[in-house]
């Protein structure tokens, strides 16, 4: 009944004796019951390749069966994802809203918390303190659809708390990661773009810029052994890196709306080297 929990009430869980459901069978997720099952199903992910490990610790907005209240790992089943993950070189990440969940997922050792959007200011500082990463979205309502009034109400909770908690987070020096949360909307990417000159209401130019970039990287890089870009020193400009830059038609740093746009803002794009992207003539 979790998050990531994608079969239906019919369907019986497999902890209880059931088929996986069909999210489970294509490996989209894996529902994970007890600390042997949650180290059984990370293990198994980093089998697959998995650079990092992410847990459904709390509720969400688009899930079916659990008010954003609500806290889905016990403190044992997270510390055994951590020790698994840890014990292969990498992290783990939660997505999670509320107090509770952020403060047991820190407890644990978990090193990113996704989303946070519902956290207090002495959860921020813990943060800050245990030097957890922040990574969260500058969500507005009209980002997402959804099909129940439930899911929309809790959207809605969750875009209201958006900038005291960010306003939080700069005060105590949390770091910060960003993302956009965006899925299963290839016709949505546009937003992308249109999030990352949103961060222009609640920080800096330049430090919107660090957060999207050198920010993320420095996130990422967290990684270590399971690293996929290895020794390309993701995010910076520098002799032996990877060349995989972005030229911007126009100054962000005195107009961050010239990300709002990818087709027109972005000019051309170089991946490792090889410029998949030129507007320039």
């Amino acid at each position: 009944a979790g998050h990531g929990d994608f079969g239906f009430v019919y369907e019986r869980p497999t902890a209880l004796g059931g088929r996986e459901s069909r999210a489970e069978a294509i490996g989209f997720m894996r529902v994970a019951d007890g600390p042997d099952r949650v180290l059984a199903a990370v293990r198994e992910q980093l089998k697959l390749g998995a650079s990092q490990i992410k847990l459904m610790a709390g509720g969400g907005a688009a899930s079916l069966y659990d008010p954003l209240s609500t806290v889905q790992f016990t403190s044992a089943e997270l510390r055994a994802a951590v020790q698994a993950a840890s014990d292969y070189g990498t992290y783990v990440s939660t997505h999670v809203y509320n107090v509770t969940g952020i403060r047991r997922a820190v407890e644990a050792g978990v090193k990113s918390i996704e989303h946070g959007h519902l956290a207090d200011e002495p959860t921020i500082a813990l943060l800050a303190e245990r030097e957890v990463w922040l990574s969260m979205q500058p969500f507005a309502e009209h980002d997402h659809s959804f099909l129940s009034a439930d899911s929309a109400a809790k959207n809605q909770q969750i875009c209201a708390a958006t900038a005291q908690v960010y306003q939080w987070a700069k005060q105590h020096g949390v770091k910060l990661g960003w993302g956009t949360d965006l899925l299963f909307a290839p016709e949505r990417n546009g937003l992308q773009s249109e999030m990352v000159a949103r961060l222009g209401e609640y920080f800096s130019n330049v430090e919107a810029l660090k957060m999207v970039t050198s920010g993320n990287a420095e996130l990422l890089r967290m990684a270590g052994e399971r690293d996929p870009y290895g020794s390309a020193r993701l995010g910076q400009i520098t002799v032996g890196a990877w060349a995989d830059v972005v030229l911007v038609n126009g100054d962000p740093i005195a107009d961050l709306g010239v990300l709002a746009d990818a087709g027109t803002g972005v000019a051309a794009v170089v991946k490792d080297g090889v410029v998949v992207k030129n507007a320039l003539g």
